[in-house]
């Protein structure tokens, strides 16, 4: 302060014809700092010979103190009188209160900056569960509440929150470590005065509670004499803040010319001087060392008083003094219509008032000779910079804080931290691995977070997303629904197309139906053969060979059509596969109508009297069989040309695959094609039941009978089936309905007759087919 006020004295170009003078009270302890408060404001004008020159009966400006709560004490006191005071080092944010301390102002940053400049620390290591200890002042209370507060907005839990006095009791400090001992967050934030940390240090190391990682408060971060206690090990690799480093050139030649006949009522200046050169001061006392000569001089001694390689808060003292004197000196050059006060007027340089300056200090912007630009916001507070300091051990055994980072608040969020390229000490080695401090760790991609029931937001478990969900971010909150057509990976971390599904030949049912359906193809054509072969026996004439022939022709068919519904459905096979079903069965189930005709009328023909064969000859079969396949061939086309069949997506049916299937397009047509099998088979059903007393002999109207049941009872099954199978299986159903009616009809209407033809040639006569119905020669 000194060094400044000369500085500034010998600047002609800052407060010309003004000498600035200064009062020091170096008085520890609360009633002498009010004492000196109470003094300074209630100053006596003093007589000067230069009328031209005048002193103010009270102080201009106060500079300090150091500490936040005396700071608190005595500027409620000078600030009724509107004395402004300008503190280097007291950083409780409770100062920033305008209306209670309304001419305070501080070349620190306020505990709010800071504060928030270690949530955004600690958020930044990804430390989420933390211990918090602040000192049991105004300074501990409100700094570490307010840490609390921005710790708990970026997303950092505590897990507790104590507080230390260092004049407390012992047990108070026992129940602490206790709770530290038995807690699981690794990091504490330690918002407290050198004196309290040294004393939890100290307490741990005799317990021997490592591996903790401290964030400190630039109230000790830097304090030299951390090394002094000796549990100083534990707090290695603490980071911190502290105020930036600066460079006040001609500092150190003032601090080597210092001399105790300049202050010779200056007991620190006596016990440095008697300490550094080992001499005594004061002939008279009764001591072992040797009387100083007064020769002794500072230039050429090594000794912290003269180092100035870490200046940081007494270059917070030298800002303050260069704001008072900026201060005043745009008081003293102010210009009439500029002024700060109403109307741009100006204040009376002669007859200065302690208010006028508090206006001027409110706006006062210099740049130091360092570059360090100093100003104040409408609180009174300075810039927020800082610099991150980590605690390393040196190999004398000291602690030194190293610069590893800077904050600055005026840049913008995501730029406000700058690392440096030194590594950081974590503990007991430069490593580059950070520890780590969570009550949980963190979530997966894949899983999503769900808290734990009574416990902080940083304490949860890990929950898998559910099927057709994902999170594709650590520590997600929820999953994400993926999109109709895609399904979560077995991880759960991505969305991907859904797995088409149709019946397919490569797969075992598709395999087992084709080969079926083929089955039943070579089946039909043994039994074309077998028939053609024997065209001429009295069996195979007696039971007409040519709608014999028709009908394993359609049964050919039925068989070949259920392969239309196997494989990737298409346009054109969804149209197939429908229509060729509903007219091939037709065609079946009309030549077996036919032939159930032909039964009746035979049998009605060997009546007496009777010659109904002629109304139910060839040509009428043929026509019939025509016609009833005509009508079936129409409803087709209705359909395809109204509403066709087409391939159709289905997501719904399955979350995680989509059907392939064909639309019916009409339902309507569908089941009219449908309806009109169903007409048709009962229909034969009831005139195969009707004839089904002929002679045992003659067996066709049985085994019509017995095959439309078959056939009539598959496709009833069917329908609660087709209407109930899921996907595929709906496809596969329809098939199988095909395949069993039509070997239904192959088993029961042929395989007898080929079983006779071929096994039991002997029946296979004109005499054993009549019977004893009768002996006329009668074809069909």
């Amino acid at each position: 302060m000194i060094f400044a006020i000369n500085e500034i004295n010998k600047n002609p170009e800052m407060l010309p014809n003004v000498t600035l003078g200064y009062k020091i009270y170096d008085n520890c302890g609360a009633m002498d700092i009010l004492r000196a408060a109470l003094a300074l404001v209630s100053g006596i004008e003093g007589e000067v010979s230069d009328d031209n020159c005048t002193r103010g009966e009270t102080v201009q400006a106060i500079l300090g103190h150091s500490g936040s709560r005396p700071t608190i004490a005595f500027e409620q006191v000078v600030g009724r009188f509107h004395i402004p005071v300008i503190s280097h080092f007291a950083t409780c944010a409770c100062l920033s209160n305008r209306r209670e301390y309304p001419t305070f102002f501080r070349t620190i940053p306020s505990d709010y900056y800071q504060s928030r400049a270690l949530a955004k620390l600690v958020r930044l290591f990804s430390w989420t569960w933390i211990g918090a200890i602040a000192v049991d002042n105004e300074y501990g209370r409100k700094g570490i509440a307010a840490f609390i507060q921005n710790a708990q907005d970026n997303g950092v839990c505590i897990e507790y929150s104590e507080f230390i006095s260092s004049s407390g009791p012992l047990e108070s400090l026992q129940r602490i470590i206790t709770i530290i001992k038995h807690a699981t967050s690794r990091v504490i934030v330690a918002f407290m005065s050198h004196r309290e940390i040294k004393l939890l240090a100290t307490e741990l190391y005799r317990q021997n509670i490592t591996g903790l990682q401290w964030v400190g408060s630039e109230a000790w971060i830097t304090d030299h004499s951390l090394t002094d206690s000796e549990g100083h090990s534990i707090l290695e690799g603490a980071l911190g803040f502290t105020v930036s480093r600066a460079q006040i050139p001609g500092l150190e030649e003032h601090l080597r010319q210092l001399h105790p006949s300049q202050f010779p009522h200056s007991q620190f200046v006596r016990d440095f001087w008697e300490d550094v050169f080992d001499c005594s001061l004061n002939e008279t006392a009764n001591t072992q060392r040797k009387p100083c000569s007064g020769f002794e001089s500072l230039q050429n001694i090594e000794s912290t008083f003269t180092d100035v390689s870490e200046l940081r808060f007494s270059n917070n003292v030298y800002k303050s003094v260069y704001a008072v004197a900026h201060a005043l000196d745009n008081l003293i050059k102010c210009e009439d219509g500029k002024g700060p006060f109403a109307s741009g007027s100006c204040a009376d340089a002669k007859h200065i008032e302690p208010w006028q300056v508090v206006k001027h200090l409110s706006t006062v912007n210099f740049t130091t000779g360092g570059g360090e630009r100093v100003y104040f916001d409408n609180n009174g507070d300075s810039p927020a910079r800082y610099e991150l300091i980590n605690l390393q051990l040196t190999n004398k055994g000291t602690m030194e804080g190293v610069t590893v980072g800077l904050y600055d608040a005026s840049l913008p969020e995501s730029h406000q931290f700058i690392m440096n390229n030194i590594p950081v000490n974590w503990g007991n080695k430069l490593s580059k691995v950070v520890p780590v401090s969570v009550c949980s760790r963190s979530c997966l991609r894949g899983t999503r977070k769900v808290l734990q029931k009574g416990r902080p937001v940083c304490c949860y478990d890990c929950i898998p997303c559910p099927a057709g969900e994902i999170s594709n971010l650590s520590d997600s909150v929820d999953c994400m629904k993926c999109p109709l057509e895609y399904w979560s990976n077995n991880e759960k971390d991505a969305c991907i197309p859904k797995a088409i599904e149709f019946l397919a030949y490569d797969e075992i049912l598709g395999t087992l139906l084709a080969l079926f359906s083929l089955l039943g193809v070579y089946l039909t054509m043994i039994t074309t053969i077998v028939f053609y072969c024997h065209k001429e026996t009295p069996l195979v004439r007696a039971n007409n060979s040519e709608l014999s022939f028709l009908l394993l022709f359609s049964l050919t068919l039925c068989f070949l059509c259920s392969l239309t519904f196997i494989g990737r459905p298409s346009e054109w096979s969804c149209m197939l596969r429908h229509t060729a079903f509903g007219i091939t069965f037709v065609l079946c189930i009309s030549c077996v109508l036919g032939k159930t005709i032909v039964v009746l009328m035979a049998f009605r023909a060997t009546l007496p009297g009777r010659n109904v064969m002629k109304w139910f000859g060839p040509a009428q079969q043929r026509l019939s069989v025509l016609a009833f396949t005509l009508i079936q061939v129409l409803t087709c086309l209705l359909w395809l040309t109204i509403s066709p069949p087409f391939p159709f997506k289905n997501p719904l049916l399955y979350e995680d695959r989509i059907i392939l299937e064909c639309d019916l397009g009409s339902a309507v047509g569908f089941w009219a094609v449908l309806g009109y099998i169903g007409l048709l088979a009962l229909l034969c059903f009831l005139l195969a039941f009707l004839a089904r007393k002929l002679p045992d002999n003659f067996n066709e109207a049985k085994l019509i009978t017995f095959s439309m049941l078959i056939f009539c009872a598959v496709w009833i099954t069917f329908i609660p089936a087709y209407v109930s199978s899921p996907g595929k299986f709906t496809v596969a159903v329809e098939i199988f309905a095909i395949l069993a009616s039509s070997y239904g009809l192959l088993f029961c209407i042929f395989f007898p007759k080929c079983f006779i033809i071929l096994f039991r040639p002997e029946q296979n006569t004109r005499k054993h087919i009549m019977g004893k119905t009768s002996n006329s020669d009668i074809r069909y």
